[in-house]
C-alpha cells in the first residue's frame, strides 16, 4: 500500500516537472502526454483504493513516511491517512483532474504557454492530493498553502492582462485573511493538545472540551470554540463563504479548465472536507456549529441571488458554485457531515460539467461570453447541450438526477436540527432551490434556445466542439446523473463514514432521517411531495416564461426593479468596500507609515540626519585642520597644560 500511495501522490508531481522544466525539449505534445499519463496513473489508482475500502473493507490506513523535524518531543511528520472519506476524495479529485487535462489539450490548443498550464494543473492535482491525504496538521497546511499558490498561479496565467493580474492578487489576498485564522488554529491545536497528529488530537478532543482559555480581560472562552472557529476561518476563505467570497467570481479571469478543476470540483472544497475531517473537534463546540450553520445558509440563498443578474456565462456558474458551497458549509453547521460529503461529490461531477460545457460554447462563440449574445446553439452544438442540460437538472435537484439526492438530504437534515440558527439555515435553503432553478434555466434557455447567436461572425462558423473537448463533458454527465442513486443509501444511512466522521448522537440529524428511509424510489417520492421540489419547479417554470415565452418581460422587470437590481448588479457593495475601505484603508495606512516611519524617522533622522549630523561637523572640524605647524604646537602645549590641570587640581 505504500507504493501505491506514494505512486498517487507522485505521479502527478513528476508530470508537473516534466513538463515545466523541460517544457522546451518535449514540447507542446509530449507536456500534455506526460502530465495527463501522470493524473491518469493517479486516477487509476485512486479508483483501486477507492475499490478496496468502499468494497472490500480494507482497514484505515495511518501511517507517518518521512519525519521532518522533531523539536521538544514534537513530531512534525509527512504522512497518510487512507479511510472512505479519503479514498471518496482521491478519486473524485483524480477523475475530474483527469477530465480536465484532456479537456485542455482541446480548449488551449492555440495558446501560448501551454506547457506552463499542463505543469500547473498537474502540480495542483498533487498539492490537492496532500491535502486529503494527511494525517496531521503541517502537511494538511502545505497542501492548503500549495493549492492556494497553483490557484494564484492559474487565476493568473494570463499575466499580460490587467484584469487576471488583478482577480490573482484579489484571491491571494482574501485567502491570506482566511488563513491567517487557519494557521491559527492549527497553533492552538498544538498549544493545547501538544501534537499535530489527527489520531492524538481526536483522541484527547473529549478531555478538553470544557478547557478554558484568556484571549483579554477576565473573559473565560471555550478552547474547543475558539480552535473551531479559528479553522473555520480558513475554510470560509478556501471554500469562498461571505464576506471572504469576493475572490471566486473573479477567478474567472482564468482559463476555463481552471475554472472546473479548482473553482467547482476540489479546492474551493477543501474547508468542506477539513470540517468533516475535523468533526470530533466540531462536535464539542455548538457555538462553532452554529456560526458555521448561519455562514453557510447566508452564503447559499445571497449568493445565489447575484447569479440571477450575471450576463457573463462564467460568472453564473461560479455564483451558482458559491451558493452550492454554502449549502454542503450549512449541513456541516448541522452536523449533517455525510450529507454535505456526499453534496461535495455530486456537485464535483455537475458543475465540472457545467463549467467545461460553459467553455465549449465559448469556443464555439468565438470567446463570446455574454449569455445576452447567445441562443440556438443547441442546432449546432447538440452534445455540449445535452450535457449541459443534464448538468442544469443535476443542480436544480430534479428527481432521480444525483443533485436532488444531496440537496434534499442537506435540506431536511438543517431542516430537523435543533442547533441555534437551523430555523433561518432551513428557511434560506428552501428559497435557495427556487433561486437555483431560475438562474440555472435563465442561462440555459438564453444560451441554447432562442433565434440563435446575435453575432454574425460566430453564427457562421458555430459548431460542435472536438471530440476531447465533448469526451470529457460526456463521463462527467454519467455521474451527474447517476452517482447519487447509487450512493444516497451507504453515503448518508450506511456505513460509509463510520469512523472517518464523528457525529455526536444529540445531533444526528441524518439518523433521524435514516429511520424512515426506504429506498431510493421512497426517497423521490418523499421529494416531490415536499416544498423544496416544487420550488424548483416554479423556478424552471419561470425562466421559461421570462426567457422563452414573454423575453420582454425581464427588461420591463429590471426597469420596475430599481433598487434591488443595482444591489445585486453591484454584489451587495462588498468589492466597493473592499476596494475603497479595506484596500483603500490599507493603503492609506501604509502611505501614513511610510510618511512617518520610513521618510520622517528611517530617511529623515537616523540615514539623512546622521550624514547631515556628520557634515556638520565635517564643517567645524574643517577650521581646526589650518595646515600651520605653529597652530597644532600651541594646540598639543595647551593640551598638555589641561591635563596637567586635572591631575593636579582635580
Amino acid at each position: 500500500m505504500d507504493n501505491i500511495l506514494l505512486s498517487i501522490v507522485l505521479a502527478p508531481l513528476i508530470g508537473s516537472l516534466i513538463a515545466g522544466l523541460w517544457r522546451n525539449q518535449v514540447g507542446r505534445a509530449g507536456a500534455h502526454w506526460v502530465t495527463t499519463l501522470g493524473v491518469g496513473i493517479s486516477c487509476a489508482l485512486s479508483l483501486y483504493v477507492f475499490w478496496l475500502h468502499a468494497f472490500e473493507g480494507a482497514p484505515v490506513y495511518n501511517e507517518s513516511v518521512y519525519t521532518w523535524m522533531v523539536a521538544e518531543g514534537i513530531r512534525f511528520e509527512v504522512g497518510f491517512l487512507v479511510d472512505n472519506l479519503t479514498a471518496m476524495m482521491m478519486a473524485v479529485v483524480t477523475f475530474v483532474s483527469l477530465m480536465v487535462h484532456i479537456y485542455t489539450i482541446g480548449y488551449m490548443a492555440d495558446e501560448e504557454g501551454y506547457q506552463r498550464f499542463f505543469s500547473y494543473i498537474s502540480l495542483f492535482t498533487f498539492a490537492m492530493l496532500m491535502l486529503v491525504m494527511a494525517n496531521n496538521f503541517l502537511q494538511l497546511f502545505f497542501g492548503w498553502e500549495a493549492v492556494g499558490l497553483v490557484s494564484y498561479l492559474l487565476i493568473g496565467f494570463y499575466f499580460k492582462k490587467e484584469t487576471a493580474i488583478f482577480a490573482n492578487m484579489k484571491a491571494f489576498l482574501v485567502n491570506r485573511v482566511g488563513d491567517f485564522g487557519f494557521i491559527l488554529g492549527i497553533g492552538a491545536v498544538l498549544m493545547y493538545f501538544g501534537s499535530l497528529d489527527y489520531a492524538q488530537v481526536f483522541a484527547k478532543a473529549p478531555e478538553m472540551a470544557g478547557t478554558t482559555m484568556t484571549i483579554w480581560g477576565d473573559a473565560q472562552w471555550s478552547v474547543m470554540t475558539v480552535i473551531c472557529i479559528l479553522l473555520f476561518i480558513g475554510a470560509m476563505g478556501k471554500s469562498a463563504q461571505m464576506p471572504l467570497h469576493v475572490w471566486l467570481p473573479d477567478s474567472m479571469e482564468g482559463p476555463t479548465p481552471i475554472s472546473a478543476l479548482i473553482h467547482a470540483a476540489t479546492m474551493v472544497t477543501a474547508g468542506i472536507f477539513m470540517v468533516a475531517r475535523m468533526s470530533p473537534l466540531f462536535e464539542l463546540s455548538e457555538t462553532a456549529l452554529s456560526f458555521i450553520l448561519v455562514i453557510g445558509a447566508t452564503t447559499a440563498f445571497f449568493m445565489g441571488l447575484i447569479g440571477i443578474v450575471q450576463n457573463d456565462i462564467k460568472r453564473v456558474v461560479a455564483y451558482s458554485t458559491l451558493s452550492q458551497l454554502g449549502y454542503m458549509i450549512t449541513a456541516l453547521g448541522a452536523s449533517a457531515y455525510a450529507a454535505g460529503l456526499f453534496h461535495l461529490m455530486t456537485h464535483a461531477f455537475f458543475k465540472a460539467l457545467l463549467f467545461l460545457a460553459a467553455g465549449s460554447v465559448i469556443i464555439g462563440m468565438h470567446h463570446i461570453q455574454d449569455i445576452r449574445k447567445m441562443g440556438g446553439i443547441r442546432k449546432y452544438m447538440p452534445i455540449t447541450h445535452w450535457t449541459a442540460l443534464l448538468g442544469s437538472l443535476a443542480l436544480i435537484g430534479f428527481p432521480g438526477f444525483s443533485g436532488f439526492f444531496s440537496k434534499d438530504a442537506i435540506i431536511e437534515s438543517v431542516h430537523l436540527s435543533s442547533l441555534w440558527g437551523a430555523g433561518y439555515a432551513s428557511w434560506m435553503l428552501t428559497a435557495g432551490v427556487f433561486v437555483t432553478a431560475l438562474y440555472s434555466f435563465r442561462m440555459y434557455f438564453l444560451v441554447f434556445h432562442g433565434k440563435g447567436p446575435r453575432d454574425e461572425h460566430a453564427k457562421a462558423h458555430l459548431h460542435e466542439s472536438l471530440a476531447v473537448v465533448t469526451v470529457p463533458l460526456v463521463l462527467l454527465a454519467i455521474p451527474s446523473v447517476f452517482i447519487g442513486w447509487y450512493a444516497v443509501e451507504p453515503m448518508l444511512f450506511g456505513d460509509f463514514f463510520d469512523g472517518a466522521i464523528h457525529v455526536a448522537a444529540i445531533h444526528d440529524t441524518l439518523g433521524q432521517m435514516g429511520r424512515t428511509y426506504t429506498d431510493q424510489a421512497g426517497f423521490i417520492l418523499h421529494g416531490v411531495g415536499m416544498l423544496p421540489f416544487w420550488l424548483a419547479m416554479a423556478g424552471l417554470a419561470l425562466a421559461f416564461v421570462l426567457y422563452m415565452l414573454k423575453p420582454s418581460w425581464p427588461a420591463a422587470i429590471k426597469a420596475r426593479a430599481g433598487l434591488l437590481y443595482r444591489v445585486l448588479d453591484n454584489k451587495y457593495g462588498f468589492d466597493d468596500f473592499n476596494q475603497k475601505v479595506f484596500a483603500g484603508g490599507s493603503r492609506g495606512l501604509g502611505k501614513a507609515l511610510w510618511l512617518v516611519g520610513d521618510r520622517a524617522m528611517i530617511d529623515g533622522l537616523m540615514v539623512n540626519g546622521s550624514a547631515h549630523s556628520v557634515g556638520a561637523l565635517a564643517g567645524i572640524a574643517r577650521y581646526l585642520q589650518t595646515g600651520y605647524l605653529f597652530h597644532y604646537a600651541i594646540a598639543i602645549i595647551l593640551g598638555l597644560l589641561a591635563l596637567m590641570t586635572w591631575f593636579v587640581f582635580l
